[in-house]
Parts: structure tokens; sequence; C-alpha cells
């Protein structure tokens, strides 16, 4: 199956609503970036974010909010923020 945009604004939106921690977020998109099979429409884009997120585990690239952000509206996406009493 291939990876899709979709594919890749869920695993992000996984790692933002703490279901997958950064180190699983990384591990992935290097995986997915080496033995994947990327969605041949969008191949250049989806590399590249994946390029980006299979290092945000290094300190000189990190992953804020804003990348987050960023990396969302490259796939087409947004990001809403939610604030509920604990």
């Amino acid at each position: 199956m291939p990876i899709t945009k979709q594919t890749v604004a869920e695993k992000l939106a996984a790692y933002l609503h703490h279901k997958l921690t950064l180190a699983e977020l990384v591990d992935w998109a290097e995986s997915a970036l080496m033995d994947g099979e990327l969605d041949e429409n969008h191949i250049e884009s989806l590399a590249a974010v994946l390029a980006r997120l299979g290092v945000a585990d290094v300190r000189a690239f990190g992953q804020t909010w804003e990348d987050c952000e960023d990396t969302l509206q490259q796939l087409g996406y947004a990001a809403h923020v939610e604030v509920a009493a604990a």
C-alpha cells in the first residue's frame, strides 16, 4: 500500500496527540523513506517531508509546533488546537 500525504498527516497527527513518541515518528519516517512505496503522484514532496521528519530527533533540527504546522500545510492539511479542562 503506497504511502500518501494522508498517511504522513495521520502519523504526524498521532505524534501531536501523543500517540507516537518523537522517536517512533522518526523511526517510521526513516523506514518509510527507505523501504516504503511512495504515492507516485507526490514522490518529491513526500520524500522531502519524510526526510525532514527522519532527522527530527537531531537537536539541530528538532520538531517544533511550527514545523508540524508547516509540514501539514505542505501535505494539504491544517492543524487545529482544542484546549479542554484536564
